[in-house]
């Protein structure tokens, strides 16, 4: 019987992805990688992430056309899901709206972390 359960994300871009899982800390292995939960069942994915808790890790893989959380998280007690999702998705956002932007002609003037966690960035197109 399997435990792990899978959460739909809005995260399309694996780079910033990555880029956002090293800022939070997070090592991680990509390519054809297993995640493990309850029993040692194992499961597919594209970015594993090992945990302390043995036995137990953290995968995103891909499905359609975003990434989603799989992890067995009855077993995985130094990481709260909820908050885990909140800051990968903040900082995926902020990796991925800083880079389209810069596409478009737009550099970072400043940045400043508000009340509640929110990121005001301010930016200033170049001509």
């Amino acid at each position: 019987m399997s435990h792990f359960t899978t959460i739909k994300t809005k995260i399309v871009e694996k780079e910033y992805l990555k880029e956002a899982l090293s800022e939070l800390g997070h090592n991680y292995q990509e390519g054809n990688v297993q995640i493990r939960g309850y029993q040692g069942i194992q499961t597919p994915v594209a970015i594993k992430i090992p945990t302390k808790n043995t036995g137990y890790d953290i995968g995103f893989r891909q499905s359609n056309n975003a990434y989603e959380i799989v992890a067995d998280w009855w077993g995985i007690k130094d990481i709260k899901q909820d908050q885990f999702l909140q800051q990968v998705s903040q900082r995926y956002a902020y990796h991925a709206a800083k880079a389209k932007l810069e596409e478009q002609g737009f550099s970072l003037v400043s940045e400043e972390t508000q009340e509640g966690e929110r990121i005001h960035l301010v930016l200033r197109r170049t001509v």
